[in-house]
């Protein structure tokens, strides 16, 4: 069973900053993409950012050019900086490896279970 802890979340302004992380705890993520997700209230979970083993990223257009996402295979975490920040922004984001990688699609992953999630609310 993989676990995935998410962190970083928090209540910020618009135009803001957070930097939130993922740790992966129950397998290797050196070969896989990696990806985050978020859920704004009352709304599906969708495909924010997704980034291949080499470093190769992509992002919806929703936060493109807001957002960065990166990773450290060796700490088996991945991180989503989050600039410029919007009230549109506010969701619980949550990290996984994807096997869907069309943001237009519904999210499908490897792994049978989310983590908790971590909740990002903008607002002044």
């Amino acid at each position: 069973q993989v676990t995935l802890i998410e962190s970083g979340g928090g209540l910020v302004q618009p135009g803001g900053s957070l930097r939130l992380s993922c740790g992966v705890f129950g397998s290797i993520i050196s070969v896989l993409d990696m990806a985050w997700y978020r859920q704004p209230p009352n709304k599906a979970r969708e495909l924010v950012a997704t980034i291949d083993p080499h470093g190769g990223t992509s992002y919806s257009d929703s936060v493109k050019g807001r957002f960065t996402i990166s990773r450290d295979n060796d700490k088996r975490a991945i991180y989503l900086q989050l600039n410029n920040l919007k009230s549109e922004d506010t969701a619980v984001y949550y990290c996984s490896a994807p096997l869907e990688l069309d943001f237009n699609k519904p999210p499908r992953i490897r792994w049978h279970n989310w983590g908790q999630g971590t909740q990002v609310t903008v607002s002044s």
